[in-house]
């Protein structure tokens, strides 16, 4: 594809432009609505081409608009510098899902985007406004997608709640990561993100039941429950919240009855250093899977960890561990002997 060899008209110049074109279609959908309701988005943004072609006779734009086919990002580009993406929505609304966070497809030429959205539905009236400024949140449906809506009013984009330009936000290398913080500063109890920014966790695509795992599989899930919920060791009734969360959120797994897998009664007689003390049937498998468990817990990414454990996590990662599960002992008969045991164990 070819551009213009003229790469710097006036942003006003541009302003005007995209204002007469928006007048041009509005003019054109009183008298011809019926025809624009009929419009899906790909014939949309030939209407869209038209429209600013003829606007841009006898103005520095001519000649220099291109209809840029296929998923790139903007759907129009003008004299190499700027760019018009198109959206619409069927309905009598001013709301729609928008392109990815990413914009892997993105033209690297285009600086400046203006958004043109048609609202198709009856009255079908057409509005657009700076590309960051309608903006208003995240959707997901296989990769972040911004809302747009464009009544948002200033200060309200995602932008301005993230605290990060639109134009910082997308030359980052992982713009996913300061948008997934927020929405997970966000979070009420009870509530997790289905979907994440690291690079090194990963979101299943499908969901199966308890019931269907192998052996190995429920005994893995478990051992990284113990290592990272170290709320499972106390006696609290939402101890396997976060837990049951985690499980259909990062590993697609519904479990109904989780309190089996964790649950065991009595107290059972273990040997540390010649020394035996009686702990529970929940410590003793800890004690069997200490090897796993110290594994799962040294080669998790530090980020995972912290949202996990709740805080920073210390060069020591197992002792920083054994002071987590000993703490969910603190108002209990076992505190000390509990802490004594562990940090024989697993020291």
């Amino acid at each position: 594809m070819i551009f213009s060899e003229n790469p710097n008209p006036p942003k006003s110049e541009f302003q005007k432009l995209i204002h007469n074109m928006d007048d041009l279609l509005n003019k054109d959908a009183l008298s011809r609505e019926d025809y624009y309701v009929t419009r899906n988005g790909r014939l949309l943004e030939e209407d869209v081409y038209s429209a600013v072609c003829q606007c841009a006779r006898g103005t520095e734009f001519e000649n220099t608009i291109y209809l840029v086919s296929g998923a790139s990002f903007p759907d129009i580009v003008i004299n190499k510098f700027y760019g018009i993406e198109v959206k619409s929505t069927g309905k009598n609304h001013w709301t729609s899902i928008g392109s990815s966070i990413l914009e892997s497809t993105r033209n690297e030429s285009v600086e400046r985007i203006y958004l043109t959205f048609g609202k198709l539905g009856r009255p079908v009236k057409f509005l657009s406004r700076p590309y960051e400024e309608c903006l208003s949140g995240i959707a997901v449906t296989h990769y972040p997608r911004y809302q747009i809506d464009m009544r948002l009013r200033r200060g309200e984009t995602i932008f301005d709640k993230i605290g990060i330009p639109y134009d910082s936000l997308r030359l980052m290398e992982n713009p996913i990561a300061p948008v997934s913080k927020y929405y997970k500063s966000k979070l009420k109890n009870g509530e997790s993100l289905w979907w994440t920014a690291n690079e090194n966790e990963s979101v299943p695509p499908t969901v199966k039941l308890w019931t269907a795992l192998s052996a190995s599989e429920k005994e893995s899930l478990v051992i990284q429950g113990y290592a990272f919920f170290p709320e499972l060791f106390s006696d609290s009734s939402k101890k396997y919240n976060r837990y049951a969360l985690w499980l259909v959120v990062r590993n697609g797994v519904v479990n109904t009855n989780i309190r089996d897998g964790f649950s065991a009664g009595g107290k059972i007689n273990l040997t540390v250093n010649e020394e035996t003390s009686t702990v529970s049937a929940t410590l003793g498998r800890v004690c069997k899977y200490k090897d796993e468990i110290k594994k799962v817990i040294n080669s998790t990414d530090e980020e995972v960890l912290e949202e996990h454990w709740g805080e920073q996590i210390s060069a020591d990662r197992i002792k920083q561990w054994c002071r987590l599960v000993v703490g969910q002992f603190k108002n209990t008969w076992e505190y000390e002997q509990v802490k004594k045991f562990l940090n024989q164990y697993f020291n």
